[in-house]
C-alpha cells in the first residue's frame, strides 16, 4: 500500500498542477489543495477547524483532492515531528532499509523531506504519528469526495451521487450541484441534478425559493421527495405559511399522479413478461397437445432438458462440468467435460450457443419419447396421459442421477443483467428479453406451419390423417417431426427459465399446469388463441396482485376465473374447426 502511496505521490510532484500539464491555470488550484489538506492534516486537535479546511475544497473538480482525501482516509498519510517541534503532513515509501527507515515525502508538494543539511530524512513508522480522522472529519471528507464525484466520467456515478446529495439537502452543497447543473449534458443526470438541487431548496428558509423548489418536484414526479415536501407541509402550516404549504400539497398531488402512471405501466410491463414466459413454456406444448392431441405430461421434463443443456454448455464456456451418468448396473459413471476457461464477454456468449443446443437436445428427447411410447397411444388419451406422467417421473430421477437433487445455477450473461429506467420505470433486460423472443418464437412457429413443406405435412395430417395417408404423406414421420418441434420449443423455455431462476430436477412441475391452462383457454389447436390466453392471464395476475397487494389471492382469482371462463365458453377464447375434430 505505501509503495502505491509514495507512487502516487511522486506522480502529483512531477506534475505541480496535480492537473493536465496542458492547463496552465490549474497549477495555483493544485497548489492551494496540497496546502489546505497538509494544514487540516496537522491540525490534530482542532477538529472543527480540520472539517472546515477540508470542507472549503467543496464547489472544486480537482481529482488532486480525491486523491488526497481518499489517501488520508484509507491511513497513508503521517505527522512528523522535526527537531525543532515542526509538524509536517508526510508520506513513506516502500523500499525500507536495514534499520527499517525509509524515505518520507512532505504532502504539501510531495517532494522528498530533508533537513537543514539538505539531506533527505529517513524514518521508521514508529517515528511518525498516524494522521487519524474522526467522524465529523470522515463526514466531510466525504462531502468533498462526493461533490467531486459530480464530474465522473460515468453518468450513472454521477447521477447516483447526485441524487444522495440531494436527499441529504445540504445547503453547503448546493453550489457544486448548480456548477455541475450548469455544465452537464447527460439527461438522466440533469434530471438528477435538478431534483438534488430543488430538495436542498427546501431546506432554506425561503418562502419564495421553497415554493419554486415544490413546483420543480412536482413536474419532476420526484417520488424520493415525497417525505421531504410532507414535512414541508406540515411545518409551514404550523407556521401559518399557506401558501408554502399550498405549494408542497400540489407537488405532491403531481408526484401522487406520476406514481399511479408509473404503477399502471409497470404492472402492464410485468404482465406482458409474465405472459410472454407463460407463452414460451406454453408455445410447444400448443403443438403436441392443441395440433396432435397428445397428452404430454413430460412436456415439464423437456423444459428441464433444455434448461440443463444451458447448463452444460455454460459449464463447457467456463471451467468445465461433471456428470454423473447412471449406469443402473453399479456405481455410475463420472464423465468430466473440460471448459474453455473463458471469461467475460467470451464466457457470456455461451448463451447464444445454448439457445439452439437445447432446441436440439429436447427435440431428440422428444422424438425418442415419441417413436417409442407415444406413437402406439395415438387417439387413446387418458393410456398417453399416464403413460407420459410415469415417462415424467422416470425423467426426474434421471435428473437427478445424473446432476444431483440440489438446484444448480446458471449464471445470466451481463447482457441480460441490468434494466432500463425511463421516467421511474423499470425495464428489466431479461424481461424485456422474453417479450422479444416470445414474439420471435411465435413468428418462426407461425412461418413453420405455414411457409414451410413440413408445416403443410404437418396441417394436412392434422385435419385429416387418413386423406393425407391415401396422397401419399408419410404420416408416421410428420408425426415424429411434428412432435419432435413441438419439444424443442420446450427446450428453448427451459434455456430461458434458466435465466431467471435456478435449474433443478422439478423446474417443469411448476409450468406443466400453467401450460394446459394456457392452451386450453385459448383454444386447442389454435396458436393464436394460446398467444392471447398467455398474454391474457399474465396482465391479468400481475394487475390483482398490484390491485390486492397479495401475490397468492391474485392467483387464486385468476384460476377461479379460468374455471367460470371454460364452464361458459368450453372450446375456449377460439374454436378451431377441422375435419378430425367434428369426427
Amino acid at each position: 500500500m505505501r509503495l502505491r502511496f509514495a507512487c502516487l505521490l511522486l506522480l502529483i510532484g512531477l506534475c505541480p498542477t496535480g492537473v493536465d500539464a496542458q492547463n496552465p491555470g490549474s497549477a495555483t488550484t493544485g497548489e492551494k489543495v496540497r496546502a489546505v489538506i497538509a494544514e487540516a492534516v496537522i491540525k490534530v486537535d482542532a477538529g472543527e477547524e480540520q472539517a472546515k479546511l477540508v470542507r472549503s475544497l467543496l464547489g472544486g473538480e480537482s481529482a488532486l483532492a480525491t486523491e488526497l482525501l481518499k489517501l488520508w482516509k484509507e491511513g497513508g498519510i503521517f505527522i512528523y515531528t522535526a527537531p525543532d517541534s515542526k509538524r509536517v503532513a508526510v508520506t513513506l515509501g516502500e523500499n525500507a532499509d536495514g534499520d527499517g527507515k525509509t524515505q518520507a515525502f512532505r504532502l504539501s508538494n510531495s517532494l522528498p523531506l530533508t533537513g537543514d543539511d539538505g539531506k533527505s530524512i529517513r524514518v521508521a513508522s514508529t517515528e511518525v504519528e498516524s494522521a487519524d480522522t474522526d467522524p465529523n472529519l470522515r463526514l466531510a471528507i466525504k462531502d468533498v469526495m462526493d461533490a467531486a464525484a459530480l464530474s465522473a466520467p460515468d453518468p450513472k456515478l454521477r447521477r447516483r451521487v447526485a441524487s444522495d446529495m440531494g436527499l441529504e439537502q445540504n445547503v453547503d452543497k448546493l453550489p457544486a450541484l448548480e456548477a455541475r447543473a450548469r455544465i452537464e449534458t447527460n439527461s438522466a443526470v440533469k434530471r438528477a441534478l435538478r431534483e438534488a438541487i430543488a430538495l436542498t431548496q427546501l431546506s432554506i428558509d425561503d418562502s419564495t425559493m421553497r415554493i419554486q423548489a415544490s413546483a420543480e418536484l412536482g413536474r419532476l414526479g420526484s417520488i424520493p421527495s415525497q417525505d421531504a415536501l410532507k414535512n414541508l407541509k406540515a411545518e409551514a402550516a404550523k407556521a401559518g405559511q399557506t401558501d408554502v404549504a399550498a405549494a408542497a400539497q400540489g407537488a405532491l398531488d403531481q408526484i401522487a399522479g406520476h406514481v399511479r402512471m408509473v404503477n399502471t405501466i409497470g404492472t402492464l410491463f410485468r404482465g406482458l413478461s409474465a405472459g410472454s414466459i407463460l407463452l414460451v413454456v406454453a408455445i410447444g406444448l400448443a403443438i403436441t397437445f392443441g395440433l396432435m392431441g397428445v397428452i404430454n405430461m413430460a412436456h415439464g421434463e423437456l423444459i428441464v432438458v433444455g434448461a440443463y443443456t444451458t447448463y452444460v454448455v455454460q459449464g463447457f464456456f467456463a471451467t468445465g462440468v461433471i456428470l454423473q451418468i447412471p449406469t443402473f448396473v453399479g456405481s455410475p459413471y463420472t464423465l468430466r467435460l473440460p471448459g474453455m476457461q473463458l471469461s467475460g464477454a467470451a464466457l457470456d456468449s455461451y448463451f447464444v450457443l445454448a439457445l439452439p443446443c437445447s432446441f436440439l437436445m429436447a427435440a431428440l428427447v422428444g422424438i425418442a419419447l415419441e417413436r417409442s411410447i407415444i406413437r402406439f397411444l395415438y387417439k387413446r388419451p387418458l393410456e398417453s396421459l399416464l403413460a407420459t406422467w410415469g415417462v415424467s417421473l422416470v425423467l426426474q430421477q434421471l435428473f437427478r442421477l445424473t446432476f444431483g437433487a440440489n438446484n444448480v445455477q446458471v449464471e445470466s450473461p451481463a447482457w441480460l443483467s441490468g434494466n432500463w429506467t425511463v421516467n421511474d420505470i423499470q425495464f428489466g433486460w431479461n424481461r424485456v428479453f422474453v417479450i422479444v423472443f416470445a414474439i420471435l418464437i411465435i413468428i418462426l412457429t407461425r412461418l413453420v406451419l405455414n411457409k414451410t413443406p413440413l408445416g403443410l405435412l404437418i396441417r394436412s395430417v392434422m385435419q385429416n390423417r387418413e386423406m393425407a395417408a391415401c396422397m401419399g404423406v408419410r404420416t408416421q414421420r410428420v408425426n415424429m417431426l411434428t412432435f419432435g418441434f413441438g419439444s424443442g420449443l420446450a427446450g428453448l423455455a427451459g434455456a430461458f427459465l434458466s435465466q431467471i431462476g435456478n435449474v433443478g430436477p422439478n423446474l417443469g412441475q411448476s409450468y406443466i399446469v400453467d401450460c394446459f391452462m394456457t392452451v386450453v383457454v385459448g383454444g386447442v389447436g389454435n396458436l393464436l388463441g394460446t398467444v392471447t390466453s398467455a398474454l391474457s392471464i399474465g396482465v391479468i395476475d400481475q394487475g390483482l396482485q398490484q390491485v390486492l397487494g397479495n401475490p397468492v389471492l391474485g392467483k387464486i382469482l385468476v384460476l377461479v376465473g379460468i374455471i367460470l371462463f371454460l364452464q361458459w365458453r368450453p372450446a375456449g377464447i377460439f374454436v378451431t374447426k377441422s375435419r378430425s375434430l367434428e369426427s
